[in-house]
């Protein structure tokens, strides 16, 4: 009788977005036929891949230095007698894969990200010994089209990636240089993969896209329609989506958060700055004045929404007067939450040679200024929540013995007292404590 070929070991580790969460996601079911199973120990692994990202600050340094951590642990696999292939994929990959090769002759196979779909044929070859490293240069409709129709969701909830690219070339972005040009996939697609997520009990999506609100199936229909499609889908009773620009929020997509109830009340609608100078200079066509009325909209169709952004302080150029515009346009918004960060130099945007390179000690006192205004709102939104119940979505068990963790509508972090059996349940909590982070509640009658 023959044996069966013992399991091969993939270690992933994600930089960056949530697209890279989900092409991560994607890679381990395409070599999921191939007998590869996760790991979460390197040296177990017999495929490192590094899913990397291209945005933040000294992100690919940071790759250089796994790479040598990873270079050691696959000498000493060697030396006990056995083998290890690294993969190096996502956007770093796409930007510099000639010089990740030559700068580390450990990695085996460099893979862009419209590319991991032929991970499966590449780790042929490097078996084989045939050579080619750099698979870079495909469009994103091949990709879709090479994925396995099924995947293996995670839990309860999945991300769902419906459009990538972008055209919008922001001055400091190098997304339009690693991802390529808006593409978005054909709706029937999308609900295609939604349908068997719901069909393995996955309750919450997230659809993604570098502009996610450009979504464009080619027939007019924008996201909103593809919102309506997939809120129709049984067992689906959550919808998200991100990033998005506000460029792209139309009227059919404004309407939609009134009107449809699978759709959450929480939107990350980046802004970066509130200097129309400066958003000048970002490229980001848009002003601060109609960004706020497009908030105003917003909040008028919905108006428990929660407001999620993106703010870049020390953009060249930014002087005083401009960042105190983006504290009043915080201000006059009011989130719930906010992601900032100090402006990097990225290889090859326009935005990296402009004048007037602010000092790094200008930044980080700029962001500390920033971040207490942001959590002071945070904290605000949170506090407002107690004595209310809200709907919950059990995902996970918590971190304490008894303990149950899910998300609100509003996606904040909520623990109560309860038992495993619950996860994938929607149930109301009264919220009885809220912190920086979470809120605590406690069990109501049972409504999904």
């Amino acid at each position: 009788m023959t044996q069966p070929a013992p399991e091969k070991r993939l270690y992933i580790k994600t930089y960056g977005c949530q697209m890279n969460v989900y092409d991560s996601e994607r890679m381990a079911d395409v070599l999921r036929p191939l007998g590869y199973g996760l790991t979460d120990r390197p040296e177990d692994a017999d495929l490192v891949v590094l899913n990397t990202c291209h945005i933040r600050e000294k992100a690919t340094e940071k790759v250089y230095s796994e790479l040598g951590q990873i270079k050691r642990l696959k000498a000493d696999k060697a030396a006990a007698g056995g083998s290890m292939l690294v993969a190096v994929a996502g956007c770093v990959a796409q930007a510099e894969g000639a010089e990740i090769v030559r700068r580390q002759p450990a990695v085996d196979l460099v893979v862009g990200p419209q590319a991991y779909h032929r991970l499966p044929e590449l780790i042929a070859r490097a078996h084989r010994a045939s050579g080619e490293a750099l698979a870079a240069d495909f469009a994103p409709e091949g990709k879709f089209d090479a994925l396995p129709a099924t995947r293996a969701p995670g839990g309860v909830t999945a991300f769902l990636t419906v459009q990538e690219g972008c055209d919008k070339f922001c001055a400091f972005c190098v997304v339009p240089y690693t991802r390529g040009a808006e593409y978005s996939r054909p709706a029937a697609a999308i609900e295609a993969e939604a349908r068997a997520l719901a069909d393995n009990g996955v309750r919450e999506v997230t659809l993604l896209g570098q502009n996610v609100n450009a979504y464009d199936d080619g027939e007019g229909g924008g996201l909103a329609a593809l919102i309506r499609r997939l809120a129709a889908i049984p067992g689906l009773a959550r919808i998200r989506y991100t990033t998005s620009h506000p460029r792209d929020m139309d009227a059919a997509l404004i309407a939609a958060h009134g009107e449809v109830e699978a759709l959450m009340p929480y939107l990350h609608l980046p802004v970066q700055a509130g200097s129309d100078r400066v958003l000048k200079a970002m490229n980001r066509g848009h002003t601060a004045e109609h960004y706020l009325r497009l908030v105003e909209r917003i909040r008028a169709a919905r108006p428990d929404i929660a407001l999620s952004g993106d703010f870049i302080v020390g953009f060249p150029g930014e002087r005083d007067a401009d960042f105190e515009a983006t504290l009043a346009l915080v201000r006059e918004a009011g989130y719930a939450s906010a992601f900032s960060f100090k402006y990097s130099r990225r290889p090859g945007t326009p935005a990296a040679a402009m004048p007037g390179q602010v000092p790094d000690e200008v930044k980080a006192e700029r962001l500390a200024r920033l971040q207490a205004l942001v959590e002071t709102q945070q904290r605000a939104f949170n506090s407002g929540q107690a004595g209310k119940v809200l709907p919950v979505l059990f995902e996970k068990v918590g971190r304490k013995p008894g303990q149950i963790a899910g998300r609100s509508p509003y996606l904040q972090a909520v623990h109560c007292e309860g038992e495993d059996h619950l996860i994938g349940r929607i149930e109301p909590l009264r919220i009885v404590a809220a912190g920086a982070n979470s809120l605590a509640g406690e069990r109501v009658a049972a409504i999904a």
